[in-house]
């Protein structure tokens, strides 16, 4: 499958507006549910640090063919992110989260399927650039 240089740009921006969002669920980092129910990689620290990768995306979306090692390590970042979601659903109950604050509990609810979707079509534009296949 090709995907149009267009396309790809536009995935990498929309994968760094996703990324922002945590701006809004955590309410520019006023929300203290979030950090409060995993606070090792959802500390305020932790949320900016995600907003911190999303402008990564957006900085090469127009470059990506550039950047193949890049696009590589963004795809172990969201593997990452990814793995540790599924790992705090099993062991938590997004409930409890939603309980005591909806935003919180809504983040909790998408943010690890936001990071495998895009795991995926980071994986997807690394292995074509791998390849040496060309974008139209």
């Amino acid at each position: 499958m090709i995907l149009k240089n267009t396309t790809i740009t536009r995935g990498f921006i929309l994968a760094g507006l996703m990324n922002a969002s945590v701006l809004i669920f955590s309410r520019f980092f006023t929300n203290s549910t979030i950090p409060e129910f995993d606070p090792e990689v959802m500390s305020n620290f932790g949320l900016l640090m995600i907003l911190i990768w999303g402008l990564a995306y957006i900085s090469v979306a127009r470059n990506y063919d550039k950047v193949k090692w890049l696009v590589g390590i963004f795809v172990i970042e969201k593997v990452i992110y990814g793995y540790i979601w599924i790992n705090w659903m099993l062991n938590n109950s997004v409930s409890d989260v939603f309980e005591k604050d909806v935003m919180a509990g809504l983040y909790y609810s998408i943010y690890g399927i936001n990071d495998w979707v895009f795991s995926i079509f980071f994986l997807w534009v690394f292995v074509q650039l791998a390849k040496g296949k060309k974008t139209v």
